[in-house]
């Protein structure tokens, strides 16, 4: 079999931020790094489900809504996956991301989509812990541009 690409990546030299993992047609799949990878330091999983709820409601809400494919975790825990058709440049996948990440260090109350009927595991949610990260990454995105979006290990 062929290696995919996302194993290409060197994830020992991997930081934080949001790179273009790949282009297949009209979608473009993001990485959103939360973490550094085989660092020690994962997102756990009630963080991880909750910051998922939330990232997801928020994306699906907002102007870019039907651009979004999907929205989900990374196995290893270092961050998500983002899908977008190619209609959204680099700069708004910047703001939405941001905004989105704004909404979860902002959130109060019931977390959308977490109720028994709702969710496969709804009782498995750490809103505390998702503030967290994104408050860490809203720091790492500061100053974050559209130069940043390829993999770059220097």
């Amino acid at each position: 079999m062929e290696r995919i690409a996302s194993f290409s990546i060197d994830h020992d030299k991997l930081q934080k931020g949001i790179y273009t993992s790949r282009v297949d047609g009209d979608v473009v799949t993001y990485d959103i790094r939360m973490k550094r990878p085989n660092m020690g330091d994962y997102l756990s999983n009630g963080a991880l489900h909750t910051f998922e709820h939330l990232f997801a409601t928020y994306a699906r809400n907002s102007e870019f809504k039907d651009s979004v494919i999907y929205i989900g975790p990374m196995g290893c825990r270092t961050g998500f996956y983002l899908l977008l058709r190619d209609d959204v440049n680099k700069s708004d996948v910047l703001k939405l991301v941001k905004d989105s990440f704004e909404f979860i260090k902002d959130f109060e109350g019931e977390i959308p989509g977490a109720k028994r009927k709702e969710c496969g595991n709804y009782l498995e949610h750490d809103l505390a812990s998702a503030k967290v990260a994104a408050i860490d990454m809203l720091e790492v995105l500061k100053d974050w541009n559209e130069a940043k979006f390829n993999y770059d290990y220097e």
